[in-house]
């Protein structure tokens, strides 16, 4: 501890002597110029104090992370020329770049450890494999600031002589461009020589050298694929998707359509989650659970029902009716008359061009330019002791009920555990919410989650909150029980036990990326610490040929993301040697389907505030809008979220009858950076729910009305109305009147 704080009190006694000296003034452009002359006789009259002294110089600052490397590069150039400008630069800069990453090592990696050590372990063990060829790429193509990868990987456990002999050779081709231009500038005589030839393609080198470094990495990423496995001289398809899911089908759709040829591999059934066991039933139930409580409702308008009769046979019969209808849409003949082979069976990767599908005993091996893994995600049941017992049901399973549950215990609170339950609930189960976290949706602001507990307690449901599972135990009438320990307060040990008794247990505490059993990890392909696979921002994974999308990829388990990231994962594989698409999720709508639904795009305010960024809040209340006053649904409001001062929309969230098709407007602004002013502009029917989203432009554009505007038109009308004028008039004619008056009164 001693060490590394007198380490750290030499750097800081450095820092403050680099700034209060003025050296930092010295290291620009304008002043090495006009000292060029100087520096030029001092190396004629001693060559290797000068060089030397240069060295020396560019190791510190290098060292100590300081600024104005890059204009001593160019000073190296100009000095010493391109030849031993090089030489004394690229040792410098190797060595200097070493001692900042020990130094970053000697700080601060110990304590990091000690408190990421998982993190960190994961890491690691992707440098003891790749890490090398990683620091090479960020060396060649400059994204961050070199002392930032200095620093970064000094906290690794990358050896430091692998760290130098990388350094020296990935850092050799930018500094040599640099050095160029450095040397072009030193012979720079006079003004005319700012358009010479030499100078203009030094700086053309220094522009898109990034652009070269870029392709020089993909080659070499293709040669070292070609090394590890033996490349097919021909291939049977440019595209395999792995997963008939939403995000599999777009894929193959896009693919299909640009006349690639495309095959798609499906080990169950075409649409996936979201047909099968997703989207399409959850919300044939929704819509089921809503008809029985708006009989329940109807006596507030005058209509008396009595309490619904439910047939849940017949409800889940309505719910596989809907997947009939929808089906056709997914289906193996509308996707081989789109032009996509469609491949029954277990998909596995031999190499990265060689996919060996199994069905049964038979077996094939597809070739393909590019793969596209697709696999989607499963409900996790996490392991509580005597679960296995209770035989827990998930949003896959449930669909086989053949008997509605009296007692139904959910557990977890997201958007299917709310979603469900509130069905089941309306439906005649006695239900039980279960959430580990001190709100409902915990993605969602405070308030708009208040509004769904608000809701699912008035109807009847049980909601526990702070309430983590132990284990699930027999009960003595038949049933079970989860025993929970319920958080009380903010002191430790302010809690306590409670058993939860049930019929049926719903488990919906998230899903597990499926990755298992595709070859993957014999590949290199790495999983993020969330389960799903290490993609980029392209979509693409380790291996330059095999590219993810949807569930599988994260970060967002929805439908519409899925298709999104397909568009992108598609385009990329097809296209991606002339130009690859950065996938971008900040106009990304997500939608809960409880009553009231609960609608968001982009930042939430709890977010903005997490990350530290200022925002301005925008309130509208529904109970205000004309419309929810004639439905008899006044509870909601619309909250949007802008830039301060200004119009531009950084989120909204909604919370109400119909929110998640009044956010489209938003989303639609959002994508096409529309601000509050045109919606407020644009003409909306009326009486529609839509009309909130223009009165809160209302009372963003309220708020930012121009006072002193106003000011000054108010006395202008006054003006045009002639009140000041009558006044005055008024005044002098009364005055008139008074005075003759008094003359008559003296007559």
């Amino acid at each position: 501890m001693t060490k590394r704080r007198l380490l750290l009190g030499l750097i800081i006694l450095a820092f403050a002597a680099f700034f209060l000296s003025g050296a930092d003034q010295l290291l620009t452009l304008d002043h090495l110029k006009a000292e060029q002359v100087r520096f030029q006789a001092w190396l004629a009259e001693d060559p290797l104090t000068l060089a030397g002294g240069f060295f020396a110089l560019y190791v510190a600052m290098a060292a100590l992370s300081l600024p104005g490397a890059a204009l001593l590069t160019l000073l190296g150039g100009a000095l010493f020329g391109f030849g031993w400008g090089l030489v004394l630069i690229s040792f410098a800069s190797s060595l200097g770049a070493t001692l900042a990453a020990l130094i970053a090592r000697t700080l601060a990696r110990a304590p990091l450890e000690r408190r990421f050590a998982a993190q960190l372990e994961r890491v690691n063990a992707g440098i003891r494999r790749e890490g090398a060829f990683y620091l090479f790429t960020l060396r060649l193509i400059p994204l961050f600031p070199f002392f930032v990868i200095n620093l970064v990987m000094g906290l690794t456990r990358m050896r430091l002589t692998t760290f130098y002999w990388v350094s020296q050779l990935g850092m050799l081709p930018g500094t040599a461009v640099y050095v160029n231009a450095g040397r072009e500038l030193g012979d720079l005589e006079s003004l005319a020589g700012i358009l010479s030839p030499g100078l203009i393609l030094s700086f053309a080198l220094v522009g898109v050298f990034p652009w070269l470094a870029r392709g020089l990495v993909g080659l070499v990423k293709r040669r070292r694929l070609a090394r590890r496995f033996s490349r097919p001289a021909r291939f049977d398809h440019d595209i395999v998707v792995i997963g008939g899911g939403s995000a599999g089908l777009v894929a193959s759709y896009i693919a299909a359509a640009v006349k690639a040829r495309v095959a798609l591999v499906e080990r169950d059934r075409l649409g996936g989650d979201c047909l099968n066991t997703g989207c399409v039933p959850s919300k044939a139930l929704i819509r089921a659970a809503r008809a029985a409580e708006e009989v329940r409702r109807a006596p507030r308008y005058g209509v008396t029902a009595g309490e619904p009769s439910v047939d849940f046979a017949a409800v889940m019969a309505h719910v596989r009716e809907a997947i009939r209808e929808i089906e056709p849409h997914d289906s193996r003949e509308r996707y081989e008359g789109l032009g996509v082979e469609v491949v029954q069976g277990e998909a596995r990767l031999d190499d990265p061009w060689r996919i060996r599908v199994s069905e049964g005993e038979s077996e094939r091996v597809i070739t393909a330019r590019h793969v596209i893994i697709a696999s989607g995600a499963s409900p996790w049941v996490p392991p509580l002791p005597g679960i296995e017992q209770a035989e827990p049901l998930t949003s896959d399973t449930l669909w086989q009920l053949q008997a509605l549950p009296e007692r139904l215990l959910v557990l977890g609170g997201g958007p299917i555990g709310c979603e469900l339950g509130q069905s089941f609930a309306r439906l005649g189960s006695r239900v039980t919410l279960v959430e580990l976290g001190g709100q409902l949706l915990p993605r969602e602001d405070e308030d708009a989650a208040e509004a769904v507990a608000d809701r699912l307690r008035e109807e009847g449901v049980e909601v526990r909150l702070t309430a983590k599972a132990l284990r699930v135990i027999a009960l003595d009438d038949g049933g079970h029980g989860l025993e929970v320990e319920i958080g009380q307060g903010n002191e430790a040990g302010d809690t306590r036990l409670d058993t939860l008794p049930f019929d049926r247990l719903l488990v919906a505490v998230g899903r597990r990326a499926n990755v298992s059993g595709l070859g993957l990890e014999a590949l290199g392909v790495e999983t993020a610490p969330d389960g799903t696979l290490a993609v980029d921002e392209t979509l693409r994974s380790v291996l330059p040929n095999v590219w993810a999308c949807g569930d599988v990829a994260g970060p967002f388990q929805l439908t519409h993301a899925g298709a999104h990231q397909a568009w992108h994962a598609a385009v990329n594989a097809l296209f991606g040697e002339l130009r690859r698409f950065r996938v971008s999720y900040r106009a990304l709508p997500a939608v809960t389907f409880t009553d009231p639904e609960v609608a968001r795009v982009g930042l939430s305010e709890r977010e903005a505030r997490e990350r530290g960024i200022e925002v301005e809040v925008t309130r509208y209340a529904l109970s205000e809008l004309d419309r929810a006053i004639a439905d008899g649904r006044r509870d909601g409001f619309v909250k949007v979220l802008t830039v301060p001062g200004r119009d531009r929309l950084l989120g909204a969230t909604l919370v109400g009858l119909g929110a998640g098709e009044m956010l489209a407007e938003f989303t639609l602004a959002m994508t096409h950076g529309i601000g509050l002013n045109k919606l407020l502009g644009t003409v909306h029917p009326y009486p529609t729910r839509s009309e909130a989203v223009k009165a809160t432009a209302g009372v963003w554009k309220n708020a930012h009305k121009p006072a002193r505007l106003l000011a000054w038109l108010e006395r202008y009308f006054a003006w045009r109305r002639g009140e000041g004028r009558a006044e005055g008039k008024g005044e002098r004619d009364g005055s008139d009147r008074r005075d003759e008056s008094d003359a008559k009164g003296d007559a």
